[in-house]
């Protein structure tokens, strides 16, 4: 048996991804005990207030110990793996984490942490995340719905192990287990887990057997339909962002079910109580023909400058609101409660809420103010489908200024939104619908919307907020003025 001396373990400790968070959950152990891990490597994903996170451990070596289990909310600073660096083989006895029980239980007693130690020198890489060094705190260990044993397999052949290294996100020797595991990408991966998709269950259409989105889908539909961030269609009944719905409802048997508060869902409900219990809001509305911006849709749709972008009503909606920031700098600001200072903003960092299967979250296009129109359809494309994705980094979720949220693609007609925080507007888009107008002294069937822009009193008086909401309706009626007014 190879005996561990404490030069030769390194303890991996939950970093801070997130600039100053203090914990977070392990989604998924992408090692075991026994397997090789190497500088860079994934070795789990997890999951803070702000987006799920793919952690590479900064050194080669052995996996010895996991801490906890999936599921567990971990302190920033506590260790969660241990590793051998000293090159030696894994002990025999090396065992799988436990599995979590169904009460809640106590917090697992750690074995004690060896002295923090730099990276062997000579690796050639620095340590690619930040908060090693945070004092380690209590670690909560929370309950989940059910445990998971991981199952064994006998080993693959060599090609096979290469290509489900690869897709495992490393390319360390797989673990020994009692079937092939899957082979699927992580955010695949992610995917089955959000949606309850077995993923030993699923029939891959992918070359090489490898499992995609849509196969995961597909085995899903009969159970629940994917949580889209734009439905074509009208949602059902609203439920819990980031829950998954039942496959069925018995009333004959629970009366109650309970939902843990946490992650994204937990930093959003916090941050809109403070927003609405600190920026005294008020919104306005406007309803508006965009009988021409649809036109300009569809004809924009047919340009190849475009061509392969994503081009809607939104990318228009965002255009207008860049122009009329642009007519209306002081709208573009927030209120510095410690200097008591209003601070203009000279750029414009678009967010665009996005409902996700993990809560709304609302990531922002950096610099939205200078880009093009191809360029803007271009970065709308590649936000929504980071966020489907679920892999929006709490990087692209900072440093927002105003905020737009579509509430039309539910078929709601308008709303009052509440405040990003530190924002000082958001502009909330209706569902663009069919109706009776006046146009042209007559009436006639056109395309109306109503827009409603809530926004900070504190620093965004009546007429302010009243122009700018103004002049985006102006822009969507006649949408030549996003040429005469930029």
């Amino acid at each position: 048996m190879t005996t561990m001396t404490e030069a030769s373990v390194r303890e991996f400790k939950m970093p801070d991804v997130g600039e100053g968070l203090t914990e977070a959950e392990i989604l998924k152990w992408y090692v075991q005990p026994g397997d090789t891990v190497t500088d860079g490597q994934v070795v789990c994903e997890v999951e803070t207030a702000k987006a799920a996170v793919e952690l590479p451990i900064p050194y080669d070596g052995v996996v010895r110990e996991l801490r906890f289990p999936e599921g567990t909310t971990v302190d920033v600073g506590t260790p969660i793996i241990t590793v051998d660096v000293s090159g030696g083989a894994a002990p025999a006895e090396a065992a799988p984490v436990a599995p979590v029980a169904e009460t809640p239980a106590e917090a697992p007693a750690a074995a004690a942490p060896a002295p923090q130690e730099a990276p062997s020198v000579g690796s050639g890489r620095q340590p690619v995340l930040v908060g090693y060094g945070v004092a380690t705190t209590s670690t909560k260990r929370r309950p989940r719905k059910g445990p998971e044993t991981p199952a064994a397999a006998a080993p693959a052949a060599p090609a096979a192990q290469a290509l489900q290294s690869e897709l495992n996100g490393h390319g360390g020797a797989p673990a020994a287990v009692d079937r092939p595991r899957p082979l699927a990408k992580p955010p695949v991966r992610k995917l089955a887990k959000d949606l309850g998709v077995d993923l030993a269950a699923v029939t891959p259409t992918g070359p090489e057997g490898i499992i995609t989105r849509e196969d995961v889908h597909a085995a899903a539909a009969p159970q629940q339909a994917p949580a889209p961030v734009e439905p074509a269609a009208p949602a059902p009944a609203a439920r819990p962002a980031g829950v998954a719905a039942p496959a069925a409802v018995s009333y004959d048997g629970a009366r109650e079910t309970r939902i843990p508060v946490k992650g994204v869902r937990k930093a959003t409900a916090q941050a809109m109580v403070g927003s609405a219990f600190t920026a005294p809001h008020v919104t306005e509305f406007v309803t508006v023909d965009v009988t021409r911006t649809m036109k300009l849709v569809d004809e924009l749709k047919q340009d190849k400058d475009l061509q392969g972008l994503r081009v809607n009503p939104l990318l228009l909606i965002a255009k207008a609101l860049l122009v009329a920031v642009k007519r209306n700098p002081g709208i573009n600001a927030s209120w510095d409660e410690a200097a008591q200072e209003i601070v203009l903003k000279h750029y414009v960092n678009l967010g665009i809420a996005a409902a996700t299967p993990r809560g709304l979250i609302v990531p922002n296009i950096k610099d939205a103010h200078d880009k093009t129109l191809p360029q803007l359809a271009e970065a709308l494309g590649e936000l929504v489908a980071t966020a489907r994705e679920g892999k929006t980094s709490p990087a692209a979720m900072q440093g927002g200024t105003l905020t737009i949220t579509n509430v039309g693609v539910f078929g709601v007609d308008t709303g009052t939104p509440i405040l990003n925080p530190g924002e000082s507007a958001i502009l909330a888009v209706g569902a663009i619908k069919l109706q009776p107008w006046v146009h042209k002294g007559k009436v006639k069937p056109r395309q109306v919307t109503t827009l409603a822009l809530s926004f900070d009193h504190r620093l965004v008086d009546g007429e302010l907020g009243s122009k700018v909401l103004a002049d985006v309706a102006a822009v969507l009626e006649q949408p030549k003025r996003l040429i005469t007014w930029a």
